[in-house]
Order: structure tokens, then C-alpha cells, then sequence
């Protein structure tokens, strides 16, 4: 039977290698083993995976299509709700979601739909058709703020329905948290995402780089001056959060976002690059999600000892368990139930270390997770060069200090409805600019909804 057959593992690179290089950890199914785990999905009759996929990829037809050696009509399938295959099968948590809620998962291991989800994504860039199902022009137009996993996935489902779309982004480079976030060995920049982009552009989908919205343009004057029917805001959570504790105004002291995107996005890793970046040989990452995970195995392979500090246990870490698994594996050294308190510097102005106390965990807060509580008198440092601070990011204000009636909440975000309308007409907003940090799958989740409303919004516009 299906079920009996076993996992098929995924090979990877040996983990001394990896930590001293750049290059994809994971090396992905072939062929043959990806028709092999096909063959263990048992095709329920409610598949609960699809329930749990937040853009809702129909995935025992997809897996099915495999298996029998379709593989374009696997692509197909999967295309239909997913314009970005190839990065969610690598980054996407899987294990809480489409293969958290797998049958097989419960009494054995689930199937690796995220491995099978790569596998086609990366079949379909370099052997896959051209796209289809675009209806004709409608003559409108909608103009999409960020071009991160919401507002590509917004500009894509748009652009099938017959909009014309441009996105506007920031930075020189297009993919938003996709290339500036997330390492390179965890999801290749030219091979992977440019290629994803250019399939998303090939919808005939229009980027224009360097624009920052709310100063080279604005919402208003996009809507009014422009002639964009609407707007899509999915510009992402890209401003960092510290402690609050002495210290963090000292040299070698930086933002987990800041790390990552001059290694990233300005390649500070390549010695063809000018890029500067500090690392030190002691350093230590203060978090416990995947941000911190991709900053300190990245500090590891710039050539530092590299620390992670969590205030709680292994078992509350917010990141995947994969990532987790690697970075152990990777000599990344763990140090739990540790919180700092200050940034130790010397005479120079520069970090010498951090000072500690131990926690221990008392009752559950509003997130479920045990809370943190001090252990009294038990201070202690660790020595170190530098401090990133992974403790999460929030929206930049810029666009909603711009733009008259768009509400934030207290936090920051942008607040928005369930179908991504905001409190001003016209404008839409999902993922991270709404939500806060989150992931990638989830800002794509975002991102179609909202393309649906918009579609309403502007279909009840010419009603009127």
C-alpha cells in the first residue's frame, strides 16, 4: 500500500562544507525520487492539505499529475493558485501547514509536498510552457506598491484576469524579503527567484524599480495623477526592532534585517563586492525565528564562532525545525532560557560582549507560549564582537504618513479587512504591512485575496 512506503529522504549537502560556503543546502528530489514519495500520497477524499494551503493549491491533483509522469499538467495545476513554486516549495513552513494536516503524518511522516512542490516548480523554469488562461486587456489599471511574495502574488492574479499592472519597488532590485531576506543557500537569488520573477513579468506584469511611494510619488497622485484605478500596498515590514537595553547604540551592534541585506542583496559574502560588513569572530544572534536562523548560520559562514540566545526553551523556537536541524548541524551553538540585558563595550565604543540572566518558564501568555520569568541572581556574560537583534520588524510609516485616511494600528500596520480593503477607497493592502512579520506563503495568501477584491471594487465602480 501507498502508506507503507517510507519518506523518501532528500539529499543535502554535508553539513562541514555547506557552513563554510554559499551555495543551496537542500539539493532536491530527481525524478525518481520525487515519482517515488508521489506514489505515498493516498488522495483523500477531503484533502485536509488543500484546507490548510493559505493559497489553496489543489495538491493530490498536482501530486497525482506527477506521479503519472504529467508533468506540465503538474505545473498547470499548481500555477492556477501559485505564482511562486519554486520559493515556497524551499521556504514555506510546511510541516504547520499542508503537511502538518497530511493523514500519513499522523501515525508516520507526512508526504513531502513541499520537496514535490519544488521539484515541479523547478521542472516548470526550465522546461514549463508559456503561461495561459490571461484574459483579454479590461482597459483598467492597478498599480501594486512592493514586489515581495504579497504583491506579486496581488500582480500575477491581476494580470491573468486582463489588468494592467505595474508594481512599484523601492530597492534596485525586485523580490522584496525574497532577495534581500533570505540567504542564498536557503533560496537561490538568480537561479530561483529571478527566474520566478521573470515568469510573474512574463503575465505582462511591469516593475519599476527605485520608486519609494510617499516620496518619489504618492498614493494620491498615483490615483489622481496616474490614472491607477487602485492600489495595492504590500510593501512588507522592513523596519527592525531592538531591545531597548544599554548598549545597543555601540559599534557592532545590528539589526537582523540590516546583516542580511548587505549580505544578501548587496552580496557582502563576495570578495568581488565592496559591500562592508562587520562580523568579528565571536557573534551572537538574539532571537529565535527563522530571521534568526538565516543570521546567524550566515555569521557562521562569513568565518565567526556564531551563538544563538533565546529567552525560551528549544521547544518554543518560532523557526521551522528544518532550519533549526541544520543550524545544529552546522556547529551553530544554542544557548535557551538566556535573555540579554545590556551590550557590554570597551573603551573604544565598541561591543566586547553581552550580560545575561537566566529565565525559566512560568505560565502561558496571549501567544500560548510559556512566559519567561527571571532566575534571581543569576547574571552572566558572554564574550562576543558583535550582536544582530532578530526580534522581529514592523511596517515603515512613510506610506501611511503620506496618505490621508489610510488608518494603522498600534503597531504600525496598516489596518486592512479579511478581503484587504483598507479605510481608504481604492487602496488594499496584505502580508506584512498588515499583519507584521509573517510568511512568505501567507503574504501570498494576502496578496491573491486582495486581487479578488480589487476585482470586485472596480467591477462595482463600473455598475455605478
Amino acid at each position: 500500500m501507498a502508506n507503507k512506503i517510507p519518506r523518501v529522504p532528500v539529499r543535502e549537502q554535508d553539513p562541514a562544507l555547506r557552513a563554510t560556503n554559499f551555495e543551496e543546502v537542500c539539493y532536491g528530489y530527481n525524478l525518481e525520487e520525487a515519482t517515488t514519495e508521489a506514489s505515498r500520497c493516498l488522495h483523500c477524499k477531503n484533502p485536509r492539505c488543500v484546507a490548510a494551503c493559505p493559497v489553496g493549491i489543489r495538491i493530490p491533483d498536482f501530486i497525482a499529475a506527477l506521479h503519472e509522469g504529467n508533468l506540465q499538467q503538474a505545473a498547470d495545476i499548481i500555477s492556477e493558485d501559485s505564482s511562486l513554486p519554486s520559493i515556497c516549495g524551499r521556504v514555506c513552513p510546511q510541516e504547520s501547514q499542508c503537511e502538518g494536516s497530511c493523514i500519513l503524518g499522523i501515525k508516520g511522516e507526512a508526504v513531502a509536498i513541499g520537496k514535490l512542490e519544488r521539484f515541479v516548480g523547478d521542472w516548470k523554469l526550465e522546461h514549463g510552457a508559456a503561461p495561459k488562461g490571461i484574459a483579454p486587456r479590461n482597459g483598467h489599471r492597478v498599480a501594486v506598491i512592493g514586489s515581495g511574495p504579497a504583491g506579486l502574488a496581488c500582480a500575477s492574479d491581476l494580470a491573468r484576469m486582463g489588468y494592467e499592472v505595474k508594481i512599484f519597488e523601492a530597492l534596485h532590485k525586485v523580490g522584496g524579503v525574497l532577495v534581500y531576506g533570505i540567504p542564498e543557500f536557503r533560496l537561490p537569488k538568480e537561479r530561483i527567484v529571478a527566474r520566478e520573477i521573470e515568469a510573474v513579468k512574463s503575465l505582462g506584469v511591469e516593475i519599476e524599480t527605485d520608486v519609494i511611494v510617499g516620496r518619489t510619488v504618492t498614493i494620491d497622485s498615483l490615483m489622481d495623477e496616474e490614472g491607477f484605478d487602485a492600489v495595492f500596498i504590500g510593501s512588507g515590514a522592513g523596519l527592525p526592532r531592538f531591545m531597548g537595553i544599554p548598549g545597543e547604540n555601540l559599534n557592532g551592534v545590528v539589526s537582523a534585517n540590516e546583516f542580511l541585506t548587505r549580505t544578501n542583496l548587496m552580496h557582502a559574502y563576495d570578495a568581488a563586492y565592496d559591500t562592508p560588513i562587520y562580523v568579528g569572530r565571536r557573534v551572537v544572534v538574539v532571537g529565535g525565528g527563522n530571521v534568526a536562523m538565516d543570521a546567524v548560520r550566515t555569521a557562521k559562514r562569513l568565518g565567526a564562532e556564531a551563538t544563538i540566545v533565546y529567552r525560551r526553551s528549544e521547544k518554543e523556537l518560532p523557526a521551522r525545525a528544518e532550519e533549526v536541524h541544520h543550524a545544529r548541524e552546522e556547529g551553530i551553538e544554542f544557548r535557551m532560557l538566556t535573555n540579554p540585558v545590556e551590550v557590554l563595550g570597551d573603551d573604544r565604543g565598541w561591543v566586547r560582549g553581552i550580560r545575561c540572566v537566566e529565565m525559566e518558564l512560568g505560565e502561558p501568555d496571549e501567544s500560548g507560549r510559556r512566559s519567561p520569568v527571571v532566575k534571581p541572581g543569576s547574571e552572566f556574560e558572554i564574550a562576543c564582537d558583535v550582536v544582530i537583534m532578530a526580534l522581529g520588524t514592523s511596517p515603515n510609516p512613510l506610506l501611511a504618513a503620506t496618505t490621508a485616511g489610510l488608518e494603522t494600528s498600534r503597531r504600525g500596520c496598516i489596518v486592512a479587512d479579511a478581503q484587504g480593503a483598507t479605510t481608504r477607497e481604492g487602496v488594499f493592502a496584505g502580508g506584512d504591512a498588515v499583519t507584521g512579520a509573517a510568511t512568505v506563503i501567507l503574504a501570498m495568501g494576502a496578496g491573491r485575496t486582495a486581487a479578488r477584491s480589487i476585482d470586485a471594487y472596480i467591477r462595482g465602480l463600473q455598475k455605478k
